[in-house]
């Protein structure tokens, strides 16, 4: 642990071993220059404590990244709840409850909402403790509103910003996109592409995700090992990290990557490799702020939904299109533009609205 700490450029990680239930509990504050850090709850099984450990260092700078970039005056944080291997389901609440009071203990220094692992509905048992400083909880006035949709929307308005910067229109129809993974996000995802006319290829570990989809659906499902070499105009991730790397990036049959996975590249080496090829990729951090920001614009600055949907859909629109155009400008890879974007923003310690066509 001490090794990985000391190769982290955060500010700090609370650490809670939980005696109950032998859950390890660890909440990495990376950031907070731009304002109290924020990020998702993570509950899942590790191998290894040190996996969670640095799963939780690695997401928190991603939380960063992707507020300073988006204009969202809030720092990067994330939690990791590392369960043991034989957890028992029925101490599920008390170890929430027992988060929370940590949370509670903080006193607004993190705020968090849900993640992999978690839900709105343990996000209610944590706020029964902690709020006003948990996000995503059960919204009974909108019940209808999918887990994952405002995410959904900051990618797909990505895909189709790209679609406008390759193919001059603004517009997914005709193009083929293929989504991997079909959980939440992906789910929406699809629809949303699906509404627009794309062509849409789905896939994901687990075949029956497919019966998930609404039946009026147009998408096509192709097995997991066949995604890299599938073509497809925009490839777009949406399951787990570190998938793109040295051996899948010579199988890509795309012209872009969008994705909403956190951490897609497997090493930083990876955007180099893609840029090479003539690949765009779109840096994760830029377009899967959706959800984050609409939590935050609700709970904080009074937003109803369609004020939410709007600022997701034009905020990561208008970001997009300054990483890309300074990108071209300097003949240099999108993740390399957004890096810089991150750092003038967080080295002048304020938040920097994206320009937008309506101001």
């Amino acid at each position: 642990m001490k090794k990985l700490l000391k190769n982290w450029d955060g500010e700090e990680v609370i650490i809670r071993y939980d005696q109950v239930t032998g859950a390890w509990i660890f909440i990495a504050i990376h950031s907070t220059v731009l304002g109290p850090a924020d990020g998702g709850t993570r509950i899942k099984y590790y191998d290894d404590v040190h996996f969670a450990l640095g799963d939780a260092l690695k997401l928190s700078r991603g939380m960063t990244n992707k507020f300073a970039i988006s204009g969202v005056p809030r720092g990067g944080g994330k939690t990791v709840i590392k369960l043991p291997t034989d957890f028992d389901s029925s101490q599920r609440q008390g170890l929430l409850e027992r988060y929370g009071l940590l949370l509670k203990q903080l006193g607004g220094l993190y705020t968090t909402a849900p993640d992999i692992g978690s839900s709105a509905t343990d996000m209610d048992i944590i706020a029964t403790i902690a709020s006003p400083y948990v996000f995503g909880c059960t919204d009974k006035s909108n019940p209808n509103i999918p887990a994952g949709s405002f995410a959904a929307m900051g990618v797909f308005s990505g895909i189709r910003t790209v679609c406008n910067y390759l193919y001059n229109t603004d517009t997914v129809r005709g193009k083929t996109v293929l989504v991997q993974g079909i959980g939440n996000v992906g789910r929406k995802l699809v629809e949303y592409l699906d509404q627009a006319g794309a062509i849409v290829i789905c896939s994901d570990l687990d075949s029956k995700m497919m019966e998930r989809l609404p039946k009026n659906i147009k998408a096509n499902f192709i097995p997991a090992e066949s995604v890299y070499q599938t073509k497809c105009d925009i490839f777009s991730p949406c399951a787990l990290g570190g998938i793109l790397n040295s051996e899948t990036i010579p199988q890509l049959q795309c012209k872009a990557i969008v994705g909403a996975t956190n951490n897609q590249l497997s090493e930083p080496d990876d955007a180099e490799r893609l840029h090479k090829r003539n690949i765009l990729y779109v840096p994760d951090y830029v377009i899967n702020v959706g959800e984050a920001m609409a939590d935050l614009g609700i709970a904080d600055e009074g937003w109803n939904l369609d004020k939410a949907k709007k600022e997701v859909f034009d905020r990561i629109k208008n970001t997009l299109k300054q990483v890309l155009e300074t990108a071209k400008q300097k003949n240099i890879s999108p993740e390399t533009s957004a890096s810089l974007m991150v750092e003038q923003r967080l080295k002048a310690g304020q938040i920097q609205l994206p320009n937008s066509e309506n101001k």
